[in-house]
């Protein structure tokens, strides 16, 4: 799936209907569901998120606006994304057209080189449905303020080509403050280096790649994805605050703690993950 059309999509679909928290299912004890069927999707593939909608970070209220045509702060934007073109069209550019894929499985290989470990459904269930739900409340949490300010994204402001030309059209018209991949991929860093503390280092140095993905593809500017950032993060102190979240995240850990004990790691390449970010 685009990945501009599951973030649109998050504020289409009937929110204050589709994102109530899941409840457990009968009979399931504490440990909470990674069955798609029992959770819930807002479209096929979509899972909902952790939170209800009137309980999700306010964006419009956490950050200031974005920086203003001619201001100083537009000027250093500008000076970053003239930088970086010239990385589209290098291994930079390849892993930031991959970062920019939201679909499950996909997305979870953003971070199996930084966890040592792929995040599949058939080894650790809790771990990726945390993936997939979280996905949804950090991207939620930042649309009151991307629907407010409808900033234009660089690609469309130079009229200049982006990492993902077939998704230009929609995301041409989607607001770019703050950035929404940089939300959930911060959320993930964070969450993950929580349930892997001696990976806490790489974990959040990807996760801080994940979001510098989105300037280099030419579809956010620099202050977005440090604003998503601060989306992300508001995100997962919000989530602790859930129950199933939490008995997820205690499931998660002994999922990891098996497969660590059972010696597995990745089959992603992660050579060629690190020559790509090597400054």
């Amino acid at each position: 799936m685009m990945a501009s059309g599951i973030l649109r999509s998050l504020a289409a679909l009937g929110l204050a209907a589709l994102l109530g928290a899941c409840a457990h299912a009968p009979g399931a004890g504490p440990v909470p569901p990674t069955d798609p069927a029992q959770i819930g999707e807002l479209r096929p593939g979509l899972l909902r998120g952790y939170l209800d909608r009137s309980v999700l970070p306010d964006s419009l209220a956490l950050l200031p606006e974005p920086p203003a045509s001619g201001s100083a702060a537009q000027a250093e934007d500008e000076a970053t994304y003239r930088a970086t073109r010239p990385q589209l069209a290098g291994p930079r550019g390849a892993l930031a057209k991959a970062d920019a894929r939201l679909d499950f499985p996909t997305a979870t290989g953003a971070f199996a080189c930084a966890a040592h470990l792929d995040i599949t459904p058939q080894a650790t269930p809790h771990l990726y449905t945390l993936m997939r739900r979280t996905l949804v409340d950090a991207g939620l949490s930042t649309y009151r303020a991307k629907d407010h300010y409808k900033r234009t994204r660089p690609f469309a402001a130079h009229q200049d080509g982006s990492c993902t030309p077939e998704e230009e059209p929609k995301l041409a018209k989607d607001g770019s403050y703050p950035s929404g991949h940089a939300a959930l991929g911060w959320a993930w860093a964070l969450v993950l280096s929580e349930l892997m503390p001696d990976r806490t280092d790489a974990l959040q140095q990807r996760g801080y790649a994940f979001g510098q993905s989105r300037v280099v593809c030419g579809v956010h500017w620099q202050s977005d994805v440090e604003a998503g950032r601060v989306v992300g993060a508001a995100a997962v102190a919000r989530l602790h605050a859930d129950p199933v979240f939490e008995a997820q995240m205690r499931a998660a850990e002994g999922e990891i703690r098996a497969a660590r004990a059972a010696g597995r790691g990745t089959r992603a390449d992660c050579a060629a993950e690190a020559a790509a970010l090597k400054p």
